[in-house]
């Protein structure tokens, strides 16, 4: 213990020491006139404090930096509040950068006031595209394509009969199991549709291993496409989609959506364009009813207008939706939907169906249903002056001698419309018969009368007739051999 307590007297005169050695390179400037070891002794002094001044000149101010901020990694398994970030993260395709790209980004962007309505149009569409491509690990420039195809709008319908967001033709459609039927049209289903479009697209990519080439093959088809890359392979030229010899519609296919990428992946030219924000959660979810409903009813469980309600669900030919069919409800109104419909104890649909009998008019059943003739053709999708068949079934409305509505089965006989029987040719008689031989004769005598005219210039009225029958001759052979060689030329 004694041993210790010398040792620490010992290491504390040496510090003392080694604190007074030091202090003397910087005695000159602490003392005020000259006296260093009056200066020495008031710096080992405690009980002796420097002038203020004498301090402020003696410390030198070192400036010490806040330590700069550790990056954070961007985490991309907690989705963003934007729809339009969690979109330009899964960005995938290669790029393209050409004329045309530049110019249908161009165009867009010279069309504000369209692109915000499309925007708002695909509201509440694009969350699910985009989950349904991460599912699949598809790029999400995909969840674009139908601002190329429709505008985003489920009820656009082309020339070449191709229908809804994806606009799908009937053919590919029923090659992926869309429904087409008198009760609804699957390719204007936004669930049922999307699933098809991504499948068909997913299959076209391991076809070529090319987005763009699967994009090509969407809008030309797989087989044109797969035509095109053989020819070039046979002359020696490149494959890829710049490359390929194709109808100028397929040409500018792609660039389209190029040039929607390139705004959608640019924040600030979106902010001056004014595209409005997409919230990043499910717009919508779907729910089965055991009975059959009137789209009317349907929205109103909903809390919806009919307009709204027929956005989500679009597909629907008829006023009634069948039992066990998905119904698509606003995210936010499932709960209310769900309680209404189970306090609902009244019939959910007013129509019925019908099964005309033999000589039944369509005027005769509105007038039985107490409904117009309109109402009862745009309940049924009939214009014009149609006429129903015997056996066939048609909706109307709630009544004596109408079956439910769940009696009509995919094996039922929708509306089938007869052509109008041509009235005017059934009247033919022998008198009409005879007039008309009047008629052909007369016609023929002065057709005769201006040829004979003609020929008769220079000769009697006898060799006038003579080359009147002359020329019935000539014409007739002529017009047997223009008929049998097709050449136009007289021998």
């Amino acid at each position: 213990m004694h041993y210790r307590n010398v040792l620490s007297l010992v290491k504390g005169f040496a510090a003392s020491t080694l604190l007074a050695m030091t202090s003397l390179g910087a005695a000159p400037a602490l003392a005020d006139d000259g006296n260093q070891p009056l200066a020495l002794i008031s710096m080992l002094t405690p009980e002796t404090s420097l002038p203020l001044a004498s301090i402020e000149n003696a410390l030198v101010v070192h400036e010490v930096r806040t330590a700069p901020a550790i990056a954070r990694a961007v985490d991309l398994t907690t989705p963003p509040d934007d729809l339009w970030i969690r979109l330009r993260n899964g960005f995938a395709m290669t790029n393209l950068n050409d004329d045309l790209v530049l110019y249908y980004q161009q165009w867009y962007q010279n069309r504000p006031d369209a692109m915000r309505r499309m925007v708002e149009r695909s509201r509440p569409y694009l969350h699910y595209i985009v989950e349904e491509l991460e599912a699949r690990g598809m790029p999400t420039e995909i969840a674009l394509l139908p601002m190329v195809e429709s505008a985003f709008n489920p009820m656009a319908y082309s020339r070449a009969h191709a229908s809804g967001l994806w606009q799908f033709i009937p053919a590919t459609g029923k090659r992926f199991n869309l429904e087409q039927t008198w009760w609804q049209d699957q390719r204007r289903d936004i669930v049922a549709s999307t699933d098809a479009a991504l499948e068909y697209l997913q299959t076209i990519y391991e076809m070529h291993g090319d987005w763009h080439l699967a994009l090509a093959s969407y809008n030309w088809g797989e087989g044109s496409v797969k035509r095109a890359i053989e020819k070039n392979i046979a002359r020696g030229l490149p494959t890829d989609y710049e490359s390929l010899t194709m109808p100028t519609e397929t040409r500018h296919y792609v660039p389209k959506l190029q040039a929607l990428k390139n705004i959608f992946n640019n924040a600030a030219l979106m902010t001056a364009l004014g595209l409005p924000e997409i919230i990043n959660r499910p717009y919508f979810a779907t729910v089965e009813t055991s009975r059959p409903m009137d789209v009317k009813t349907a929205a109103r469980m909903a809390n919806m207008s009919v307009d709204e309600f027929l956005a989500l669900n679009p597909s629907h030919n008829r006023p009634v939706i069948r039992a066990e069919t998905p119904v698509v409800i606003p995210a936010g109104k499932l709960a209310t939907f769900q309680d209404n419909l189970e306090k609902h104890d009244e019939p959910l649909t007013k129509w019925q169906a019908y099964t005309l009998k033999s000589g039944e008019k369509i005027e005769q059943i509105a007038a039985r249903f107490g409904i117009t003739l309109a109402e009862l053709k745009q309940a049924n999708g009939l214009s014009g002056k149609a006429r129903l068949r015997s056996g066939s079934t048609v909706l109307v409305p709630a009544g004596k001698g109408a079956n439910s509505v769940e009696s009509i089965s995919d094996e039922s006989h929708p509306p089938q419309i007869v052509e109008p029987e041509p009235t005017v040719k059934k009247v033919a008689n022998s008198k009409t018969g005879k007039q008309s031989a009047k008629h052909s004769k007369s016609a023929t005598s002065s057709s005769k009368t201006r040829v004979a005219s003609k020929s008769s210039k220079n000769v009697s009225s006898k060799s006038a007739k003579k080359a009147a029958g002359s020329t019935k001759t000539v014409s007739t052979a002529t017009k047997s051999k223009v008929a049998k060689s097709g050449d136009g030329r007289r021998s």
